[in-house]
């Protein structure tokens, strides 16, 4: 009698399947991905069913206007959502790992499973990547020391913040993003002034701008759990650290442990204050610490990004994916893991073609300095 045996073809594909999954519920931001107007970064598949080298994401501003009341005439007096488009380009993106004295009854099903670990954790850690990376993008220029120095393309910068004057913020109110220079504002925070660092003062500024100066206004995000607003902010190490010495914050954290645990937004270490769930991002301090940029060349400066709804898109045109491969007549198996996606910081456009004049949709953006150089 013949044995019965699982279809060769469909076993890897049920594998990927449980690696995407796991993928996107392991993620370092996977309590704030999704595939809604209401996630801070919201996730698109739409090219896994039709050819695109783009994604694309129409930005949903809140409605403003009064109520038409009574019996007053609705139709004609319909509100403009204004909403826009943010086009997100897609690339593949892939490693693979290599496996040496395989016994040649090594299956390739097993040869998957031996690399799970290791695959899953560079995907998780690439898209992590990508995201901390995108946060600090600001007009095309990656946020570095060296991209944010002298060296870099301060008329970007400067483009860019000039577009951002409403939605980017320095500790303690000590430059005016409107003056329309980038250095020159980093140049005015010290690391002597308490006030410039990251503190509740100025996390509550962050927010106000969000909610009243921004224009047009940052949306927070609604928990599924108990239909609250939240904003969520990202921050550097450093700025975490001086944080943590603002007494006023520390005590609060006594009263929304509770809270904390029972949703998803929160994550262990996430601090709540003024309805901001506050979280510290490792990856900042590898990419975003701004040595020597803040007051006469001997001023560390660190951002923290207050993000509402729709901060960041995700897309995909082909999800995670794994194949195998023999090298060395048969002496050595690999396998890769690829997938072809895009991560970046959405933009809408003041212009006519959402392509001019832009500004970052739902991210304010803070310089503080940092009480110690590193």
């Amino acid at each position: 009698m013949a044995d019965t045996r699982a279809n060769a073809n469909l076993t890897p594909e049920q594998w990927d399947d449980q690696f995407f999954t796991e993928y996107l519920s392991e993620n370092r931001y996977a309590g704030e991905m999704g595939t809604n107007e209401n996630n801070v970064i919201q996730v698109k598949e739409t090219l896994t069913y039709k050819k695109g080298d783009k994604v694309h994401f129409a930005l949903v501003n809140k409605l403003t206007q009064d109520a038409v009341t009574g019996s007053n005439t609705m139709e004609g007096n319909e509100e403009d959502m204004t909403s826009r488009d943010f086009a997100l380009a897609v690339d593949k993106r892939r490693n693979a790992v290599r496996v040496a004295e395989i016994d040649e009854q090594f299956s390739a099903i097993s040869l998957r499973d031996a690399g799970r670990a290791v695959l899953k954790d560079w995907s998780l850690k690439d898209t992590e990547r990508l995201i901390t990376k995108a946060l600090g993008n600001a007009g095309g220029v990656n946020m570095t020391a060296t991209d944010f120095g002298a060296s870099g393309n301060q008329t970007a910068l400067d483009g860019w913040l000039a577009d951002n004057s409403d939605r980017v913020f320095f500790g303690g109110s000590a430059y005016t993003a409107s003056s329309g220079d980038l250095s020159a504002g980093l140049a005015t925070l010290t690391a002597a002034t308490t006030t410039e660092r990251l503190t509740v003062a100025n996390l509550d500024a962050m927010k106000l701008m969000a909610k009243t100066q921004s224009n047009p206004k940052i949306r927070p995000v609604r928990s599924e759990k108990n239909g609250r607003l939240y904003y969520l902010v990202y921050i550097h190490p450093l700025a975490w650290r001086d944080l943590k010495q603002d007494t006023v914050l520390t005590t609060a954290q006594r009263e929304v442990m509770l809270q904390m645990e029972n949703d998803r937004l929160f994550q262990g270490g996430d601090m709540l204050w003024n309805g901001m769930i506050l979280k510290e991002v490792d990856d900042l301090y590898d990419y975003s610490t701004l040595m020597g940029l803040g007051d006469s060349g001997s001023t560390t400066v660190v951002p923290a990004f207050l993000c509402g709804a729709q901060a960041i898109g995700t897309g995909y045109a082909r999800r995670w994916k794994s194949q195998t491969q023999t090298f060395d007549y048969g002496d050595k198996y690999g396998v890769e893991i690829s997938s072809i996606y895009g991560v970046g910081k959405m933009t809408f456009a003041a212009g006519a073609n959402d392509t001019d004049t832009l500004k970052d949709h739902g991210v304010v953006t803070g310089f503080f300095a940092s009480s110690t150089a590193a």
